[in-house]
């Protein structure tokens, strides 16, 4: 089962109370952790037991928040509790952990049992992994060995990436500070689904549509292949778990998009986003492509990493800028390069969700990752049938069309991508909206047909 941030998301969860929704659930939430953080402190300092047991608050079905959705659906374990309420707390109450241990240091002191750091702004306790396992397991060696174990990569907060902890060089491991990533802290507190901005830290623009499956023109057989990627999308974690498919596929789906521009690739990514609940992110590969050695891998392990278990879709535009063909060895750039590209093929081989690649021309990539791809789907220049409808279906309702304007005519006469003939369409409407609603004639397309070509070349 994947974790993702959208599912934790409801209707009810505002910016205002997406976490405060059922007061008696956070607060119980609350509590439970203060407990278990008092009964180490007391047990360390004045080596009492603590005589209450316990225990981790369970949430009713009336309350929707995603934090209650999210206990409630994968039923973490108390130890797992503790250590995701240790990191998140911190973003509630900012000096959680220092008003504890305020109550047995109340002058003050070094306390290096509990681990924790100072950020850059944030004047509390951030916890590591020490503090984790001082509420845990206290100071007994062999307790705190036994839940080592909870910070492994295959372990659920951190397999599917909802905590980490960070490196530290020549340090203690747990020594690193325990960080929850972003998108859920956004959810589990305001109730919110973010979506990260278009940045040097993350270069990909979230792209939607307004329109429909009905506005978009494909040949039938191409249109064939995009339903099995839909399908594919739908149908993925039943394959995958259930069918336990898993042992046998590799993680994800890869699909080539080609053909001239204007043909319809981005719009179909889009749609296959708009109508599965997918997010469409398109990579922006002047951000992601570096001049500078090692700078290319590194920031698409920062987007990959970031997409990973979102269920996201990934389109990266224009792909053969970065998937092209690998060269002969002439010098150290080359051989640089020829890096990035071996190293794109595997880390986009293992990524778990859709990656699409949209290139003008299929030869342009490069032959070693042809076989990786699920489906190679072709999105050739309209025929005739096709141009008549993007004909049809292009002119606004109450555009002023002259009489003499005929769609068939225009469909036989002229070689035109949908984008070309949505070119032409506003510009003619922009004509005659400048000319306050005049008819819109036959000389009026053609001349929007000659600025297409000549933009082309032709």
């Amino acid at each position: 089962m994947t974790v993702q941030v959208k599912q934790l998301h409801t209707e009810n969860a505002t910016s205002r109370n997406g976490l405060l929704s059922e007061d008696s659930f956070v607060m119980a939430l609350l509590s439970f952790l203060e407990k278990r953080c008092l009964e180490k402190l007391q047990l360390h300092f004045d080596g009492k037991h603590g005589t209450e047991t316990v225990r981790l608050p369970q949430p009713t079905q009336k309350d929707r928040s995603p934090l209650a959705t999210f206990f409630r659906t994968y039923e973490l374990t108390d130890d797992e509790s503790i250590l995701f309420l240790t990191v998140l707390v911190p973003h509630i109450i900012p000096g959680f952990f220092d008003a504890l241990v305020h109550r047995f240091l109340p002058t003050g002191g070094e306390f290096p049992e509990f681990g924790g750091v100072k950020g850059q702004n944030h004047r509390g306790t951030l916890p590591t992994g020490e503090t984790a396992l001082f509420i845990l397991a206290g100071m007994h060696p062999e307790v705190r060995m036994s839940f080592l174990h909870l910070f492994d990569e295959d372990q659920f907060l951190f397999k599917h990436k909802i905590l980490s902890i960070q490196p530290v060089a020549s340090e203690p491991r747990m020594s690193g500070r325990l960080v929850m990533e972003k998108e859920f802290v956004e959810v589990f507190t305001t109730g919110k689904v973010p979506l990260p901005k278009l940045s040097m830290d993350f270069p990909a623009e979230h792209i939607v549509t307004e329109l429909e499956w009905s506005d978009l023109v494909l040949s039938p057989s191409t249109m064939d292949q995009i339903r099995e990627i839909e399908h594919w999308i739908n149908h993925h974690e039943t394959l995958m778990v259930e069918w336990e498919m898993y042992r046998k596929l590799k993680p994800g789906y890869r699909a080539l998009f080609y053909g001239p521009p204007g043909t319809g690739k981005t719009l179909t990514a889009m749609l296959l986003g708009k109508y599965t609940g997918r997010d469409v992110f398109r990579i922006d590969l002047s951000m992601v492509v570096s001049k500078y050695i090692g700078e290319t891998e590194k920031n698409l392990a920062s987007l990959f990493e970031r997409a990973e278990h979102k269920n996201w879709i990934l389109f990266f535009d224009e792909a053969d800028a970065i998937f092209g063909k690998r060269t002969g060895v002439r010098d150290a750039h080359d051989k640089y390069a020829n890096q990035e590209v071996s190293y794109l093929l595997q880390r986009i081989e293992s990524h778990s969700g859709l990656s699409i690649l949209a290139s003008n021309f299929k030869n342009n990539i490069d032959q070693a990752f042809m076989r990786r791809f699920n489906s190679i789907i072709y999105f050739p220049v309209p025929g005739y049938e096709e141009r008549l409808m993007l004909w049809q279906k292009s002119f606004p309702a109450r555009a002023p069309l002259a009489p003499d304007i005929t769609f068939n005519s225009l469909a036989v006469s002229y070689e035109l991508t949908g984008a070309q003939i949505m070119n032409i369409v506003q510009y003619t409407c922009l004509q005659s909206l400048s000319r306050n609603g005049d008819i819109i004639t036959k000389t009026h397309i053609e001349a929007g047909i000659r600025r297409e070509n000549t933009k082309e070349g032709k």
